[in-house]
């Protein structure tokens, strides 16, 4: 077996214990099937020292939960890894400007489209306002620019009181109403091919279309029509070598489709919904490691 290992949660986090060991369960049992052995190790153990990690051909962050809650000593760990040439997939460099929204601007301006996006340094009632009036939208999202699981995002109507709002640089977007009517569409990707394709909605009353907040997720035969052509075009603007990918795309009320998130670090898989089981991703994984060093 070949001994992989696999970036999990600070053990100092509570919020995560009970999560992520069965996450590392079926990931361990799907690379299992190619000779593939995980061994977890938490990513903070190795924000400013490389060396716990440099035994191992592969080191996939795939649980690395919790960055954003401590996003300084994230980026610190990155740098890290990158000076040490550590086998990380997704690399290093990606795994720093994943972590920030802002990169939403950046493959806006290579013409990938997202919902209108007013970004502020800070979130004030007053900007919030500004937002309302620049975008002539009835409701308003609001999140931080480093934010996971729709951690600190609002949605707020006119004249509706701004409590807890997000702390340092946000982003306030119209609220998409077919979030509610045709759901977000995730499209999963394993070495660059196309693996399957998740429908995603809140349940009745909410916005948020997380598990945790009742999410109701449905698996895609097949991906809407356009959906695909657009992952794509995302995957071609990032231009990057992903060993996977999770591209959320919702509709824009006008049959295209609008980029809500490139999850490049830790995403779901949702391989109870993969038609092959995560086979895809086993032999994706399989193949990096096989690939002859450049």
């Amino acid at each position: 077996m070949t001994r992989i290992a696999v970036l999990t949660p600070d053990p100092a986090d509570p919020s995560y214990a009970g999560q992520w060991p069965g996450v590392l369960a079926r990931l361990s049992d799907t690379l299992a099937a190619e000779g593939i052995e995980t061994v977890a190790s938490p990513w903070t153990d190795h924000a400013d020292d490389a060396d716990g990690l440099a035994e191992f051909p592969l080191i996939l962050p795939v649980i690395a939960w919790g960055y954003h809650r401590d996003h300084d000593r994230w980026l610190r760990a990155c740098a890290t890894w990158a000076a040490a040439d550590l086998p990380v997939a997704n690399p290093p460099s990606v795994l720093a400007w994943n972590s920030d929204k802002a990169y939403l601007g950046r493959l806006a301006d290579r013409g990938v489209p997202i919902p209108t996006t007013v970004w502020t340094e800070t979130v004030t009632a007053d900007r919030v306002a500004a937002a309302f009036a620049q975008t002539g939208a009835p409701q308003l999202i609001v999140k931080p620019t480093v934010s996971g699981g729709a951690w600190r995002t609002l949605r707020l109507s006119p004249g509706l009181a701004l409590v807890d709002p997000p702390v340092g640089r946000a982003m306030i977007q119209p609220y998409l109403p077919t979030i509610e009517s045709e759901g977000e569409t995730s499209l999963l990707f394993f070495g660059g091919r196309f693996s399957h394709a998740v429908n995603k909605r809140p349940t009745d009353g909410d916005f948020r279309i997380q598990v945790q907040f009742g999410g109701l997720y449905t698996p895609l035969t097949v991906p809407p029509p356009g959906a695909l052509a657009t992952a794509e075009r995302v995957l071609a603007a990032i231009d990057e070598d992903l060993l996977y990918a999770r591209i959320d795309l919702a509709p824009d009320g006008t049959g295209g489709w609008l980029l809500m998130e490139a999850e490049l670090i830790e995403p779901d898989f949702y391989l109870a919904y993969d038609p092959g089981k995560g086979a895809g991703f086993a032999r994706a994984v399989k193949a990096r490691l096989n690939a002859p060093l450049s």
